[in-house]
């Protein structure tokens, strides 16, 4: 470990790029899958452009509580429910899951097929809990 810690600071100027360019990978392959938002830019997408609020998360978590008027799509089957998205096309849609990290992959999927305004609830249905926010329950 000390040998690694060393070579570090003796290669700071091949270590400093290395990790700029890995950030920058990461924030650009984020951005991929859609901005994030915050509870409340999703309540003001919802409220003010008519957003749709897609829930990736299994029926069962679904069932344990979701945002009014969620649909609920598992991510398992995105690319086989797509004609369901399809009459959304031109609204905001609005990705959730439960703790916000497999948004970003439904929503390259989503971009892929042409949907432009694809967006992702930062932290999830946790996040929404936590804030203390309405629920549905089934």
């Amino acid at each position: 470990m000390a040998l690694f810690i060393d070579f570090l600071t003796q290669q700071w100027f091949l270590v400093l790029p290395l990790v700029v360019c890995l950030t920058l990978l990461m924030q650009h392959e984020s951005r991929k899958g859609g901005p994030t938002l915050t509870t409340q830019q999703v309540i003001n997408k919802v409220n003010q452009e008519q957003a749709v609020v897609v829930d990736i998360r299994g029926s069962d978590e679904f069932g344990e509580g979701h945002i009014v008027d969620a649909l609920n799509i598992p991510q398992a089957k995105v690319v086989d429910r797509m004609a369901e998205l399809e009459p959304f096309r031109d609204r905001p849609i609005v990705l959730v899951c439960k703790m916000g990290q497999n948004t970003g992959a439904v929503g390259k999927q989503l971009r892929a097929k042409g949907f432009e305004n694809v967006f992702r609830l930062s932290g999830g249905m946790m996040e929404w809990k936590s804030s203390q926010l309405p629920l549905v329950m089934k």
